[in-house]
């Protein structure tokens, strides 16, 4: 790995590469701000729309979509080039806006968001490839603190942009705002990006292989998401989807290791620096869901606070998390990978045992102090296990190795919705004698000892997280940019 001395000014906007790191920077922008900007508009929908107990699809439905189209693009990405999948990930993201601008009712606006969800199943990992592929790792070193100011600034400017269009405008226009951000980062796209696809042999689609991915993996993330709250665990329909998930998945591998291309390869799973990675990355989904979704939760119902205070509570975190990223590049380039993951995954479990010590006496700094700290340690664990998984592969699988480490995330935080939300019903359960569908109404001498559990779950995940990044080698041998 190359310690070279990296000029920002040859790196950063105003560079030759400057324009094609905007436009990624851009696309990457449209995902993160719509992960927060939707959450404050439900009540406005839910009063314009109707459907208050189907508004949970509108983040599922896109999280299903997102998650199992990302290995599929990544494969189109290595075979096709990276500036056509990007395109396409963007124009059906602005598609889908626009629907949900539009929607009429909620079933119409939780299709539309299938389609979004399309959309940002390519934009994050091919905007991660396009970056692994223009620049070397030194210089990703330098370039890792633009990629992470956009979730930087996104996680405030989400929040405040969707309370802004809800009071005052329309919850419509949080979708509408996202056209002209997808429109200029296609346009340099278009004009700024070239890319030379060296291999102009016709490549044979995997068709089964993606359709057994697609519907396998859809299955199986419905039923973690879904088990618990739309039916019971030991229901005919969970029991059902969950089997039938299993069935299409390992009939996904049996076809896969005949594939002339296949979608997915399974040398993915047999290399160190990328079981490694994946595996860092599924338990950082585990966490980030487990976070997300009841540190806000504690914060109004336990603490007191409104839901304004209790979302930046949470945003503590998102802010944590690209601060490491910007200085995770200087440190991997002096000491390795590893060292540096095991630093942040150390990080990350003093902060979860910092989010033991909350109680419903704490005040609300103490929890957000535990999330910041989670998201440093964070940010300095996940941002170089995808440097090294990209930088130990060539042009032609840099795509099939991104995606694979975006679907693992995603993966792990389906699992997390899945055992977080058992570990809270448990308890729940054994004080009141039974499940409770709605966490919100429970009072807080129930609540806040499940949610105490939950947190005794993200410090076990924690500890995983240090024994997976123990894996990650120091040092990974920097293979080709290009594909010329």
């Amino acid at each position: 790995m190359t310690t070279q001395r990296i000029d920002r000014t040859s790196v950063g906007l105003r560079s030759e590469r400057g324009p094609i790191l905007l436009a990624v920077m851009l696309s990457i922008g449209l995902v993160a701000i719509d992960a927060t900007i939707l959450a404050t508009a439900v009540p406005s929908v839910v009063d314009d729309l109707g459907g208050f107990t189907q508004f949970p699809w509108l983040f599922s439905i896109y999280l299903l979509a997102q998650a199992v189209s990302v290995p599929i693009y990544g494969k189109l990405a290595d075979q096709r080039g990276r500036k056509p999948i990007m395109l396409l990930g963007v124009g059906l993201f602005l598609l889908g806006s626009v629907l949900c601008g539009f929607a009429w009712s909620m079933p119409a606006l939780i299709a539309f968001r299938l389609v979004q969800g399309l959309g940002a199943g390519a934009i994050q990992p091919i905007g991660m490839t396009i970056v692994g592929d223009i620049y070397t790792v030194a210089e990703r070193a330098k370039v890792q603190g633009y990629i992470a100011s956009v979730w930087g600034i996104s996680s405030f400017v989400g929040p405040t942009l969707g309370g802004v269009f809800s009071d005052y405008i329309s919850w419509r226009w949080i979708f509408f705002v996202n056209i002209p951000l997808g429109m200029a980062a296609a346009w340099v796209l278009v004009r700024r990006f070239e890319e030379k696809v060296a291999n102009k042999t016709s490549h044979q689609i995997d068709y089964a292989g993606g359709i057994l991915l697609a519907v396998g993996g859809s299955l199986l993330l419905l039923g973690l998401l879904e088990g618990g709250v739309m039916w019971n665990w030991d229901s005919g329909s969970s029991i059902a989807i969950l089997a039938a998930a299993v069935v299409l998945l390992i009939t996904f591998v049996l076809v896969e290791r005949r594939a002339a291309e296949p979608i997915l390869p399974l040398w993915v799973l047999g290399q160190r620096v990328l079981n490694s990675a994946n595996s860092a990355a599924l338990l950082i989904g585990l966490l980030m869901i487990g976070l997300s979704t009841y540190v806000p939760l504690y914060a109004q119902s336990v603490l007191g606070t409104s839901a304004l205070v209790a979302g930046f509570a949470l945003a503590a975190m998102t802010l944590g998390w690209p601060i490491a990223a910007s200085f995770a590049g200087r440190i991997y380039l002096r000491v390795g990978f590893r060292t540096t993951m095991l630093m942040g995954s150390i990080i990350v479990v003093l902060g979860s045992g910092l989010l033991l010590t909350v109680g419903p006496g704490s005040s609300v700094l103490h929890l957000a102090a535990a999330c910041f700290v989670i998201g440093v340690g964070l940010g300095f664990s996940a941002s170089p296990s995808v440097v090294a998984a990209q930088s130990s592969v060539d042009w032609q699988t840099r795509g099939v190795v991104t995606g694979a480490n975006m679907f693992s995330r995603s993966v792990g935080s389906a699992v997390g919705v899945a055992v977080f939300g058992a570990v809270a019903n448990g308890v729940v359960a054994a004080r009141l004698g039974g499940d409770h569908e709605d966490l919100e109404k429970l009072p807080s001498d129930v609540l806040a000892p499940a949610i105490h559990d939950v947190y005794y779950g993200a410090a076990i995940a924690a500890v995983l997280l240090v024994a997976a990044v123990i894996f990650m080698p120091n040092r990974v041998a920097e293979r080709p940019l290009s594909n010329a």
